[in-house]
């Protein structure tokens, strides 16, 4: 790694700051909003990482600030929230974008952005909703688990998907579900129980892909 290198990296939602630092060392700010990219770029970083990001409380980052910093040399790498949206949009452009979220969004498997956006604390940054690409995966670990069935799954995942970002837990979700007499009650206590014990956390999977990834980079 050069002692030019300079690595900035946005996170704190689908991955802390401590536990990232554990597998890169580098500069770690808030998730991304517009303006970010410019001010890193005056602050002299040569690599960065877009993990987490702003989405609908403040004007997210935006994509001309991404391709401004790439034509400038700056190596950009982005994976599973912000990142993997920007990254499956601007990779033609330069941007290096890993992860399986990122690669729903290249393919268009999903294409909405309220699949990766959670309610955060404000003071954190960490979620306190659950994210609907971990509900569907973990959903689906359930179904093929045999806790659900194929309808109810199904049923389910639609349920999910209707409810508003910021309100999706799996305990609102499982509650409703019954309250609604789409899956039994029991079932539903069932489902919960496997939701919290057994959550497939895609997000994180992929925030650390992208930090692998920029460790990769720099020692090619």
């Amino acid at each position: 790694m050069s002692k030019n290198t300079k690595i900035l990296v946005f996170a704190g939602t689908s991955i802390s700051h401590e536990d990232a630092a554990k597998v890169l060392d580098a500069t770690y700010w808030p998730p991304i909003s517009r303006g970010d990219i410019d001010k890193a770029i005056r602050q002299g970083y040569t690599t960065i990482g877009i993990i987490d990001g702003i989405f609908f409380s403040r004007a997210a980052v935006a994509h001309k600030e991404i391709i401004r910093a790439i034509k400038e040399g700056i190596t950009v790498v982005g994976g599973c929230s912000m990142g993997a949206l920007r990254a499956s949009e601007l990779d033609v452009h330069g941007m290096t974008g890993v992860g399986q979220i990122y690669e729903w969004y290249r393919d268009g498997v999903i294409e909405d952005d309220d699949e990766v956006a959670v309610a955060t604390n404000p003071d954190t940054f960490e979620p306190v909703s659950n994210p609907m690409v971990n509900i569907r995966e973990t959903f689906k670990a359930a179904l093929e688990s045999g806790i659900i069935s194929d309808d109810e799954f199904r049923l389910i995942t639609e349920l999910a998907k209707r409810t508003h970002y910021t309100e999706r837990s799996y305990f609102g979700i499982t509650k409703e579900a019954s309250r609604k007499g789409t899956i039994a009650e029991d079932k539903a206590n069932e489902l919960l129980r496997f939701c919290r014990e057994s959550e497939w956390d895609v997000k994180r999977e992929d925030a650390l892909l992208v930090l692998e990834k920029i460790k990769q980079i720099l020692t090619e």
